[in-house]
């Protein structure tokens, strides 16, 4: 009888990674923090090590840098940096999109319209913190369905960057429900499975997204 597979268990320095990416994300750390090791080990329940670890590795990832001075920050980028950022970003969702559409499965789109089902109802409660959390699951579906997790990781990548940036165009509930609804568009082009089609309708909404961003920063 063969022994079932299971999943490998996160370790201390990537569960404080990963909660930290979600909390930067969805803006709940703004730029230019600084991120304390004494207060996370103290907060997590963990030694300085694995923290150390965690913030080394989001260093590393251009998510945090070190500061001149002790200690490492929430990057903070100029209105620049943050427009040629965009601009990148911009082509690699559009690039997804079109080959998530190419690939869609019935797991792929069910994991799409999950999280846009989690979208709406934080946009309907006012849920700024939650909104924020499932648009960044609802990105990140569309990512997986290209079924490359190379170009999965670019994106994810791009995205945690730019989290605490775009938080802030968001504003008020009625935000919240635009941006919601906006998706709606960009579920039915890709589900057309028409890469031109696809593509056409993310660079639409992220078009939107980053004057919107850019605005509010």
């Amino acid at each position: 009888m063969k022994a079932e597979k299971t999943e490998p268990r996160q370790s201390t320095a990537q569960r404080i990674e990963q909660a930290l990416i979600e909390e930067i994300s969805a803006g709940e750390v703004s730029p230019g923090q600084r991120l304390d090791e004494v207060s996370l080990a103290t907060r997590f329940g963990a030694s300085r090590t694995p923290v150390r670890e965690a913030l080394s590795r989001l260093t590393a990832q251009g998510v945090l840098v070190q500061g001149e001075r002790r200690g490492v920050f929430v990057a903070e980028y100029s209105r620049k940096e943050l427009s040629q950022i965009f601009e990148a970003m911009h082509e690699i969702e559009a690039c997804c999109a079109r080959i998530a559409a190419q690939r869609l499965n019935l797991l792929s789109r069910s994991e799409i319209e999950a999280a846009q089902a989690d979208c709406v109802a934080a946009a309907e409660a006012g849920d700024h913190v939650g909104y924020l959390r499932a648009n960044e699951a609802f990105h990140s579906a569309i990512y997986r369905a290209t079924g490359n997790p190379y170009m999965a990781e670019i994106a994810s990548e791009f995205h945690r960057r730019t989290g605490p940036f775009r938080a802030k165009k968001f504003g008020s509930r009625k935000d919240l429900i635009a941006s919601a609804e906006s998706h709606q568009a960009l579920i039915r082009d890709i589900f057309s499975e028409d890469s031109a089609t696809a593509s056409k309708g993310m660079r639409s909404h992220m078009t939107a997204s980053f004057m919107q961003a850019l605005k509010a920063n």
